[in-house]
């Protein structure tokens, strides 16, 4: 049950720190990409508590996670608008949902170590 709300948790707490102008929009769309545990209905038992699921579940895997990482690091290079130097507002989406999934990833991998 932590670790569930750790997932609700977390992503406030980023959003309050880093995002205070709009902090509601990015803790919805951090605590959005919970839906990467879709791919928890491909594995059988669905849930199982002894098992780790980086590296098991195919949206938990390294490539994966490489992926979240670009999602997460281009916005700040090429998603800035030219005169004002913040970022555009797809930018700023993509920018939250592959910190919402590397958050999600560390929490996940950090269950594992139990």
């Amino acid at each position: 049950m932590i670790h569930i709300t750790l997932h609700f948790i977390v992503p406030l707490l980023v959003a309050l720190a880093f995002f205070r102008s709009r902090w509601r929009n990015a803790t919805l769309i951090m605590i959005a990409t919970m839906f990467v545990d879709v791919d928890h209905l491909l594995a059988d038992p669905i849930y199982d508590p002894n098992r780790c699921s980086i590296g098991f579940h195919p949206l938990h895997t390294t490539p994966a996670i490489v992926i979240y990482a670009a999602l997460f690091v281009l916005p700040l290079f090429v998603g800035r608008e030219s005169e004002s130097n913040s970022l555009r507002p797809a930018a700023r989406v993509l920018l939250l949902v592959g910190l919402g999934l590397l958050i999600h990833m560390a929490l996940d991998w950090i269950d594992c170590m139990k």
